[in-house]
């Protein structure tokens, strides 16, 4: 490389400054090591001070691209040794026993015999050549299983052996894919989204139903979309709604739960999170009930307008909520022990009560509940009315909202 522009120390600060303009670099390795060489010869690289010895390595990364590690390397060999030579050392590889033969060989015995296993492949070259006598499988007669599947693995072999398989299954490795164990506890929730139907094209809106397994605590939350606009606002109030501490939230394997913001949600509150298990229908069987005896037996089938979900949600929270916790029993089973030593479950008609008189029927109930929730407080929300005056009150208000969106729907 010429070097006859850059003689000075002063020149090469300018260079690297930026204000000269950037030269070629050697093409070879063999150039770039002579150049190395010449240019510390020519600036005296053992004479220099430290600062200059800096600005000269800083110069000769610039120019031959090696990182500043490299460079001392080099500058190291040339002061030990007096020079700079690129040197190739060849070195020895492993030999190849296997051939290209061999591999079409083993492509042609998996298109035979559908790809068996291993083994399996091993004893057919080993059969091949042994018993039948073709000299074409003497080599894979001796090859290990391990070895076999390496030579599945090359490209010659995938260009020659193509195999078809199912799509695969999403795998979202996000939650616990296992049933909810609570132990007896509140705060063990299922979670199920449910669609108030479609018309002409257009989708309606959208319930998010939380049912607590051991106390039947239910909130009801309605949103326009399922989107992440909507639904993780809609996750916090519901939440929010619970009057005790929430320690498990429970989803089948919809995308709408089981994504990386609601995992982060949850995850902020340490709320830990399963979803449903292939094979077990009835995993989520409790928040399915109740969108049938509760969301479906009030709001019915019918569609109703995205527009209309923040109407319907604050008739959820005003009359709706309140009514099914507070005024409206529920069944609780009781697990006992057959013959047969299976567990079944009775439903007496002596355990039947509101989901708030159950929370209160729990040992140590107050133990559960949020910090600055009391039982008082609940009392006086379950008892300043009576149930026939809560469902009637409930029943005003649905015949009110049904005017107002099925009234505005026919009259535009």
């Amino acid at each position: 490389m010429n070097i006859k522009q850059l003689r000075t120390l002063k020149q090469v600060a300018e260079f690297l400054a930026g204000a000269a303009p950037l030269g070629m670099s050697p093409p070879t390795q063999t150039e770039r090591y002579r150049w190395i060489a010449q240019t510390l010869r020519h600036f005296r690289y053992e004479t220099l001070a430290k600062a200059d010895k800096g600005l000269v390595i800083a110069y000769l990364c610039r120019i031959s691209g090696y990182s500043r590690q490299q460079i001392t390397r080099l500058i190291r060999r040339t002061l030990d040794q007096g020079h700079l030579r690129w040197q190739v050392i060849p070195r020895r590889g492993f030999v190849a026993r296997y051939t290209d033969e061999d591999v079409r060989l083993l492509a042609e015995i998996d298109t035979l015999h559908d790809t068996p296993s291993g083994p399996a492949v091993k004893k057919l070259c080993e059969r091949a050549f042994g018993t039948f006598g073709d000299t074409r499988f003497e080599r894979l007669s001796g090859i290990s299983v391990s070895h076999l599947y390496n030579l599945r693995k090359t490209k010659d072999y995938r260009s020659r052996r193509l195999t078809h398989v199912k799509t695969a299954a999403v795998q979202r490795p996000i939650g616990i894919r296992r049933k909810p164990e609570p132990q007896g506890r509140p705060g063990f929730i299922r979670i199920d989204t449910v669609h108030q139907g479609d018309q002409d094209g257009l989708k309606g809106l959208y319930h998010i139903n939380a049912v607590d397994e051991i106390t039947q605590f239910e909130v009801l939350v309605t949103v326009e979309r399922i989107s992440e606009q909507f639904l993780i606002p809609a996750l916090e109030a519901l939440l929010a709604s619970f009057p005790f501490v929430i320690l498990g939230f429970h989803a089948d394997n919809g995308s709408e739960y089981i994504n990386r913001r609601v995992a982060e949600l949850l995850e902020k509150l340490r709320i830990e999170l399963t979803k449903s298990r292939a094979r077990h229908c009835n995993d989520n069987a409790l928040a399915e009930s109740k969108n049938g005896a509760v969301v479906r037996k009030l709001l019915g089938y019918a569609h109703i307008p995205q527009r209309y979900a923040s109407l319907v949600n604050r008739f959820n929270q005003e009359h709706l909520v309140p009514y099914i916790n507070y005024h409206r029993p529920c069944f609780f089973p009781e697990t006992f022990t057959d013959d047969q030593g299976k567990q079944r479950k009775r439903y007496r008609y002596k355990h039947m009560m509101t989901p708030y008189d159950k929370l209160k029927s729990l040992p140590k109930a107050e133990t559960f509940l949020k910090k600055g929730v009391t039982f008082k407080h609940l009392d006086a929300i379950a008892f300043t009315i009576s149930d026939n005056e809560a469902a009637r009150r409930l029943q005003a208000a649905r015949h009110q909202l049904f005017e107002t969106i099925f009234g505005r729907k026919k009259a535009g």
